[in-house]
């Protein structure tokens, strides 16, 4: 018998911070970002998602707006280890998870988003849990969604 594990997003504002004076940093010096870099926007913030188990199968994802806007998800691959090195665009893994809510939604309506890509995006989470115990991700936040009025998280069977 498989039982459910609920594992929530956390915010990292840590890392959140460092990449945020990593931007600073650069406009304050007039200088450009490195060749492929991905810099933080400034609706961006970074979030963490730590395994307590790694034998995982994707079940689905949990995400609360608590008004109109939009969330997209983006993982990082393994091979970025944020004490050490900068966030390069081809360490940003594909698909992403895109959830939104539109005026005139009902508040207990379900959020809207690409299935297919979501739910592909979160069997690669499972995939890549078996080899990690954290993973990092960017959560921009568009249209009047913003950290506060979001509540993520995915839920997986233990196999």
């Amino acid at each position: 018998m498989s039982t459910e594990l609920e594992l929530p997003f956390r915010l990292d504002t840590q890392l959140t911070e460092v990449m945020r004076l990593r931007v600073q940093s650069l406009q304050q010096r007039g200088q450009k970002r490195q060749d492929g870099e991905r810099l933080l926007l400034p609706n961006e913030a970074v979030y963490r998602l730590d395994f307590s188990k790694q034998s995982l199968r994707f079940s689905r994802w949990m995400v609360q707006l608590a008004q109109t806007g939009r969330l997209t998800v983006t993982a990082t691959s393994q091979l970025w280890t944020p004490d050490l090195t900068n966030l390069m665009t081809r360490q940003l893994l594909e698909p992403v998870g895109v959830f939104w809510r539109v005026p005139g939604d009902a508040s207990d309506a379900p959020i809207q988003c690409y299935e297919a890509d979501a739910h592909e995006f979160g069997e690669r989470i499972a995939e890549l849990a078996k080899v990690r115990k954290v993973m990092y991700f960017l959560f921009a936040f568009a249209d009047g969604c913003s950290p506060e009025t979001v509540d993520c998280s995915i839920a997986f069977t233990q196999s």
